[in-house]
């Protein structure tokens, strides 16, 4: 199965300053700007804002 241009592969980092970064992929159809999501950050022990990185 090819990979579909549409649905890039995204890496989405830590605002709170850790490193820490998650891989994901999103539609970029749908969302033509930055994402950003709140997941759990390990490192600080709290859910956190994470930016996607380019």
């Amino acid at each position: 199965m090819a990979r579909n241009e549409a649905r890039p592969v995204v890496r989405l980092r830590s605002t709170a300053g850790t490193g820490y970064t998650y891989v994901t992929r999103k539609n970029r159809r749908n969302d033509p700007d930055r994402l950003t999501v709140v997941k759990y950050d390990p490192i600080v022990r709290q859910h956190v804002p994470f930016r996607e990185d380019r």
